[in-house]
């Protein structure tokens, strides 16, 4: 969907440097010397390209931004700039040259069983103009030269190749104008990527072959940066890992066809380089140096399109802060232009499952609003004609499908992103414009899930790219293979997020006010609840699977009868105490489950499965020293044995949806559908002793919500803030002795802004 209507008149023509030699090769740039009378104070930059950019003016970096233009459906739009450069300029003569590389644009996607190159182009270019005001200083156009530039390869797997002795070169070709339709320019959706505080190793040592590997005890996504010392021609290595191996053993097998390394020749005399073109997602480098380099210094430098931290969580519990603390790590490392699985193979794909179950926990921990709007564009122009989500977005495969692995779209709990992420931004910040842009295409996503079995149980295509292929609950663990447990049916899982999805929509509808659609929607929804009945759960209760994720989304989203609830219920506990609380759960039950276990009143069961430190469990990977979040409940096992590296991320946010359950469950901040964008709050905290005490805060889009407990004499002390024009229900729901205020009270509590003392019984 596009944003067209945003773009502004451009004088300037997209231009392509003549000695650009393809992908893989050496960068090139576009450049023109031009004079001016006098500097306009207002003089603005616009600037975008096929491929990335850096622009220069004079020789200073314009801007601050990294991995410009950023990365979106490029057919459907492409992002400029647009930053201020009157303190660049200067009366006389000027040059401004703009340096280009191929990017997500060109350079490899996907991984080695699939790569796609030239996804958008086989060509780089730019466009850019200087304006003030209405008049037009400099414009791209047919009289540009193009040169050479020190970068000879770089790529998003790839990494970099920098020879700073080619750095001082004059253009050697022109340029040539390239056919372009200017109304796929918009503004740029997002705030740029950004660098963080950089990041001093902690540790470093000598391997065997005198390769010094540094501990930047952090794993993000990032780029390294150094200062080295020696003769021209000297050169140094620098490669990446996530997770070491026993015995401190280098390993980033995990990295598949992802080059992901840095070298770098050097000029005579001291310099210091960072790659421009691509990011790396590490904790460890290991650095070669020949011909007599020497480093001086070396850190990492974290980059997010999201840096600045919106929540806080706190408690009594070391690995559960350090759990928040990698959640948080990872939507940085992940929110890079686009809401990826993972920063560091050969993927680094927008995939709409992973999105879709950490949209929540992402609007906690950060504003996320904007990205996640803009993930929707992509996602909505990767829609396929028949209705069909694609698993990730932008999505190379719809422009160049894999020989004969289908449709690279349609699965059921990853389509189900365009209903639930739009949900989410409403919840968080009353964004009913969001609804509005993204109903069209949930409906025609609605009809194509009622399509795959002509009615409301999904039976999905057991082959890839079939016609309702599923993940179902991808990474489910299953337990000790001699007698595994059970897990949960694609058909059960597609049909619960049939459900979800026609519910979600119906509910958009109304507040849209479209009455009919929400009418028809809501009845869709209805035969799909006693659809789901019929099929899925037994005449004594029992779901068919029997497994916590279907008890976890059915009993979470209303679809267990009044007749079976108690009978499912008794028998969702003893699939939980029967694995010993240990987590059964993949990436769309993981979110469900603890919620689901509160809404029981299954307070002390919830805190068992969360609390386990055993494998599978979340406070497993933190006591194995993660500092992210992975993908794989056995990322590693105890031994220190790193399992599968051919699909194994340690920085991947999926599982840290926790932390929602976090802020609304435990903290009890939970968002009020009726009442969004923090208008209203639901006040119910899940009160976990063994956390000690709780303190969580958030910068809403109200101002600062907080909320905190601790437990004493018996009795729960609840504090909470509230900013100017939020109202909350404190929710009494059985406590005992409840105090609100200094006054005593026996059911729910009505709240006005401010700072607000709250007691009951313990449990």
């Amino acid at each position: 969907m596009s944003q067209r209507s945003l773009s502004r008149a451009w004088r300037a023509r997209m231009i392509a440097p003549d000695c650009d030699g393809g992908t893989g090769t050496r960068c090139s740039y576009v450049c023109r010397d031009f004079t001016l009378d006098q500097v306009a104070a207002d003089a603005v930059l616009h600037v975008s390209a096929w491929g990335l950019y850096a622009a220069f003016i004079n020789g200073a970096r314009v801007g601050d931004d990294l991995l410009t233009p950023g990365w979106t459906v490029y057919d459907d739009r492409i992002a400029y700039q647009s930053y201020p450069v009157a303190a660049l300029l200067r009366p006389g003569a000027n040059r401004i040259e703009i340096r280009l590389a191929d990017g997500w644009w060109r350079s490899q996607l996907m991984w080695a069983q699939a790569p796609i190159i030239n996804c958008w182009g086989d060509k780089v270019a730019a466009i850019a103009e200087i304006v003030s005001g209405d008049a037009t200083l400099l414009a791209t156009d047919a009289d540009w030269q193009a040169g050479l530039g020190p970068v000879t390869k770089s790529g998003i797997y790839w990494g970099e190749s920098y020879d700073a002795r080619l750095e001082d070169q004059t253009p050697v070709a022109g340029v040539t104008v390239q056919p372009f339709d200017l109304t796929l320019l918009v503004p740029h959706e997002v705030a740029g990527v950004r660098e963080l505080p950089p990041l001093a190793a902690v540790d470093q040592w000598a391997d065997d072959q005198g390769r010094t590997i540094h501990d930047f005890g952090q794993n993000c996504g990032a780029v390294i940066r150094f200062s080295v010392t020696g003769p021209a021609g000297a050169s140094v290595l620098v490669e990446h890992s996530e997770q070491l191996a026993p015995g401190r053993t280098w390993d980033n097998r995990n990295y598949r066809s992802a080059r992901a390394a840095v070298d770098y020749v050097l000029k005579d005399g001291a310099q210091t380089f960072q790659p421009t073109f691509s990011f790396m997602g590490f904790r460890y480098a290991r650095v070669t140096l020949a011909g007599g380099a020497q480093v001086t210094a070396i850190k990492s430098v974290p980059i997010s399109t999201l840096p600045e931290r919106k929540a806080t969580f706190t408690c009594g519990h070391p690995l559960v802060n350090r759990l928040v603390e990698n959640t948080v790590w990872s939507q940085r490392s992940n929110f890079i232009e686009v809401p990826t699985d993972c920063p560091q193979r050969d993927e680094r794909l927008g995939w709409t499952g992973d999105a879709q179950v950490f949209a929540g926990t992402a609007c906690w921990l950060a504003d996320s609003q904007a990205m996640l709007r803009k993930f929707l564009r992509d996602v909505m122009a990767d829609q396929r004609p028949d209705g069909a989500i694609p698993h990730f977005s932008p999505d190379p495969t719809r422009l160049h499908p894999p020989p004969g692995r289908g449709d690279w779209a349609g699965a059921t709990g990853w389509g189900d992103a365009i209903c639930v992420i739009p949900w989410q931004l409403y919840l968080h910040y009353g964004d009913t414009d969001v609804l509005a842009e993204c109903l069209p295409a949930m409906v025609r996503w609605l009809d194509y899930l009622w399509s795959i079995s002509d009615g409301p149980v999904i039976y999905p295509n057991a082959t890839w790219g079939g016609k309702g292929f599923t993940f179902g609950d991808w990474l489910q663990p299953t337990g000790d293979s001699r007698k595994p447990r059970p897990t949960i049916g694609d058909d059960c899982a597609a049909t619960l997020y049939h459900f979800i999805s026609t519910d979600l929509t119906a509910r958009i509808a109304a507040i849209l006010g479209d009455t009919a659609l929400a009418a028809r929607l809501t009845a869709r929804a209805a035969q799909i609840r006693t659809a789901f009945a019929h099929e899925f759960i037994t005449p004594s209760g029992r779901l068919a699977h029997n497994d916590q994720t279907s008890y976890a989304i059915a009993f979470l989203h209303g679809l267990v009868p009044d007749a079976h609830h108690d009978a499912a219920r008794a028998h969702f506990v003893r699939v939980i105490t029967d694995a010993g609380y240990l987590i059964g759960t993949g990436f769309i039950g993981t979110p469900d489950l603890l919620p689901a276990l509160s809404l029981l009143g299954l307070h002390d069961m919830a805190g068992k499965v969360f609390l386990n430190e055993q494998v599978p469990g979340w406070l497993y990977q933190v006591k194995q020293g993660a500092t992210t979040i992975w993908e794989r409940w056995d990322a590693m096992g105890p031994d220190g044995k790193i399992h599968d590296p051919e699909m194994n991320s340690f920085n991947h946010y999926a599982y840290g949806a926790v932390c929602q359950w976090l802020f609304e469950g435990v903290a009890g901040l939970r968002r009020d559908p009726d009442r969004p964008g923090f208008a209203g709050l639901l006040l119910d905290p899940v009160i976990i002793p063994a956390l000690g005490h709780v303190q969580a805060s958030h910068d809403s889009p109200l101002g600062p919500v907080a909320a905190e407990w601790a437990i004493a004499g018996g009795r729960v002390r609840y504090g909470v803030t509230l900013p100017p024009g939020c109202e909350g229900r404190f929710v009494s729901r059985g406590r005992k002795g409840l105090v609100v205020d200094g006054h005593p009270a026996s059911g729910d509590a009505i709240l006005v802004p401010g700072r607000h003392a709250i007691s009951f019984d313990a449990p």
